[in-house]
């Protein structure tokens, strides 16, 4: 299931407080999709990782109390209290690494709402995730009991849904130009593999966050291999490399620059940062001049262009220019 269907599924599930269990490959960002449902919704959100957990930290500590000369269960203090009004998501992060005496406590709670003398608070709902068995991560097979708590959905990694989100998290134009040209790098992941580093949607978040650190640039090379891979990270800083030849796009957005790149990994680049540019400063002129700039590109990096506008929420059939844009192209968009 892509990432939209996802989350408009879970947003349901969620309000009808029905235990989900999303399951995906590492790094494709189940746990940030969950906790940005949560920051959308203004819920609280409760990150528990069973597997650092003990039974006894789930259930709590029993202590004696004097006056009625019994023992009491002492809630763990990171679940929300009984009596909370709060809406909030409790998220059991990588249930399935957790040993199975782990799991088993976490029966009750999952399905009854409560775990011993503790219940969960009304407004409160149970998403937990994790990786496949197959992935090599550290997992248990799930008790049958435990897996018919849960409505179980899978997370497909869909590269156009990552652009968007890419787009709106600012992650740095030249790795989204540069997995726009080779999308199979987004996510290299292979079990079989004995390498450490491989691509995935978080690992080139980490690649983001260097690219803006104050590393030296000699250094470049080998700490983006440690995330992405060698491999990924020699492609993409060759890549990098080419768009010294990128156009001025400012001078492309006003209408005052026509020269068109012939190289297919500057023109990647080029249509991904116009979608940039648009996207902070949209105006019907500056929409009028790209697509007017775009009739000069080879067919299919312009028809690339638009839909990627589009897709962004830019207006483009606004312009005076798209009946032209639109004619000229109507072999290829039908």
């Amino acid at each position: 299931m892509k990432a939209s269907k996802l989350k408009q599924s879970l947003i349901s599930l969620i309000d009808s407080k029905i235990p989900t269990f999303v399951w995906g490959n590492p790094g494709v960002g189940k746990s940030s999709l969950i906790r940005q449902i949560a920051e959308s919704k203004d819920m609280k959100f409760i990150d528990l990782r069973l597997s650092l957990l003990d039974p006894t930290d789930l259930r709590g500590i029993p202590f004696f109390e004097a006056d009625t000369k019994k023992a009491v269960w002492a809630k763990p203090e990171f679940l929300p209290d009984t009596s909370s009004d709060d809406y909030g998501i409790l998220f059991l992060d990588e249930i399935n690494s957790a040993p199975p005496t782990i799991q088993a406590a976490a029966y009750q709670l999952i399905l009854d709402r409560k775990i011993g003398e503790y219940t969960l608070p009304k407004n409160y709902a149970i998403i937990a995730a994790g990786n496949y068995e197959s992935d090599r991560g550290v997992t248990y097979r799930m008790p049958t009991p435990l897996a018919n708590r849960f409505i179980h959905l899978d997370f497909d990694l869909d590269f156009d849904e990552w652009k968007s989100w890419a787009y709106d998290t600012n992650i740095d134009s030249k790795i989204i130009s540069f997995l726009a040209y080779k999308p199979q790098n987004l996510f290299t992941f292979d079990a079989k593999s004995k390498e450490k580093s491989f691509a995935t949607p978080r690992s080139w978040s980490f690649v983001n966050d260097v690219l803006k650190s104050s590393l030296d640039i000699s250094l470049l090379e080998e700490v983006i291999s440690g995330a992405i891979g060698k491999d990924s990270a020699i492609e993409f800083i060759n890549y990098c490399k080419v768009m010294k030849d990128l156009p001025n796009i400012e001078e492309i957005i006003n209408g005052t620059l026509k020269v068109i790149p012939e190289n297919n990994s500057v023109l990647y680049a080029l249509c991904t940062g116009l979608t940039y540019a648009l996207k902070k400063s949209e105006s019907v002129e500056t929409v009028t001049n790209i697509l007017e700039y775009s009739l000069e590109l080879p067919n299919e990096f312009s028809v690339m262009l638009v839909r990627d506008l589009q897709k962004e929420g830019i207006n483009v059939e606004a312009s005076t220019s798209w009946k032209t844009w639109s004619d000229a192209n109507k072999f290829l968009i039908g």
